[in-house]
């Protein structure tokens, strides 16, 4: 049982998860495959292995819990073998009359074909190191591109996520409790002993979910990121409605109906493309202008906005930007704006930052650097 308590702690050591009942398990089938070291390895990766990237890291754990313990004390030889390896070589020709000729490397040519050359070479794909998810979740949100396939996987996992949130929320608040007033008046003809409760009605909330997704070319990656949670956890959301801005805004709803998000993410870029959204130049005035019009705000209404809130292009009455009248019109009519800043908070209210100009209408400011606090922002709302 130590064995396997160590081997669990080791892979949590390597952000691989080993939870008390995967403990248990393990221990359980260490007793049925001890015998077999092959197998055993198989046999616990079934139980402890959720994704198949960990396997590398998996295996090293287990060789270093369950083998011989020759391999860590093994030392490389130039060629890439090692020497117990080699000594073990020279041992087995000592049975055998063998006599090697040594050349004089002076007067050997050696030939090689280009192909000699660049076949030592590994594949692009072995160079490029696998994230595994909690790296991606914890990676600053700058630097993630849409060439990470694995990303498509993880924001799905992540809208999923927020939606299975959002429903047990929801579920809670309709956990009816007992109206005093009404239980005591329905009793009055027992001589108010307790016999019938009755329960409150839950609130029907008729709220409307609006996001804005920063398409300049400041926030180009992360609106992409953005966009595909919201796909993913449209079914928790009642009546959203997406958009996309620039210097302009366009509404990208439609691309929520695709069947899958693939799909939904083509036709976006097919949205952006059709009307020349492309690494644009942001113009908060006017997008925020559009957006009134095309919007139906009112009290029920919650406002979620990514952006860095850089109005490059957006015109000025002295310092305060106009873009602040739209925004404060926004705060007006709905119920609450939230602002994600994907910017590191010291470079808020820099050069042409309209953070506190915004603040001041009356926005709720959060800092977003990776896709777990963005995914954890977007189910509080």
């Amino acid at each position: 049982m130590e064995k396997i308590v160590k081997f669990s702690r080791l892979l949590r050591e390597n952000n691989i998860p080993a939870s008390l009942r995967s403990t248990q398990t393990a221990h359980e089938t260490m007793q049925m495959f001890k015998d077999n070291e092959e197998i055993l390895n198989d046999a616990l990766a079934s139980v402890y292995i959720k994704n198949n990237q960990q396997r590398a890291k998996f295996d090293k754990v287990f060789r270093s819990v369950f083998g011989d313990g020759n391999e860590s004390d093994e030392s490389v030889g130039s060629d890439g073998s090692s020497k117990s390896k080699t000594s073990n070589n020279k041992n087995l020709l000592k049975g055998y009359n063998y006599s090697f000729k040594m050349l004089d490397p002076s007067k050997t040519k050696i030939y090689v074909s280009e192909s000699d050359i660049t076949s030592y070479r590994p594949p692009l794909d072995e160079l490029n190191r696998n994230m595994d998810e909690s790296e991606l979740l914890r990676k600053d949100i700058n630097h993630l591109t849409t060439f990470e396939p694995e990303l498509l996987d993880l924001c799905q996992k992540l809208g999923n996520k927020i939606a299975n949130k959002r429903v047990r929320r929801r579920k809670q608040s309709k956990n009816m409790r007992p109206d005093i007033r009404k239980t005591l008046r329905k009793n009055l003809k027992y001589g108010n002993t307790l016999i019938e409760i009755i329960k409150t009605k839950p609130r029907m909330k008729k709220n409307r979910h609006f996001f804005l997704n920063d398409v300049s070319g400041s926030c180009d990656w992360i609106s992409n990121w953005f966009f595909l949670m919201v796909y993913a956890a449209q079914n928790s959301f009642k009546k959203a409605k997406t958009f996309e801005f620039d210097n302009k805004t366009v509404e990208t709803t439609s691309a929520l109906e695709e069947p899958n998000l693939l799909d939904a993410f083509i036709k976006v870029r097919d949205i952006r493309q059709k009307n020349q959204m492309i690494h644009g130049t942001s113009n908060m005035h006017s997008a925020f202008e559009s957006f009134k019009e095309q919007a139906d705000l009112n009290n029920k209404s919650y406002v979620l906005i990514l952006s860095d809130c850089r109005d490059w292009a957006g015109p000025k009455s002295g310092k305060r930007p106009l873009s602040s009248d739209g925004m404060e019109y926004i705060v007006d009519k709905s119920k609450k704006v939230i602002i994600l800043n994907p910017e590191p908070r010291n470079k808020w209210n820099v050069v042409d930052s309209c953070v506190s100009y915004y603040e001041d209408s009356g926005a709720e400011f959060f800092e977003v650097r990776n896709l777990e606090q963005l995914a954890e922002l977007i189910s509080t709302i």
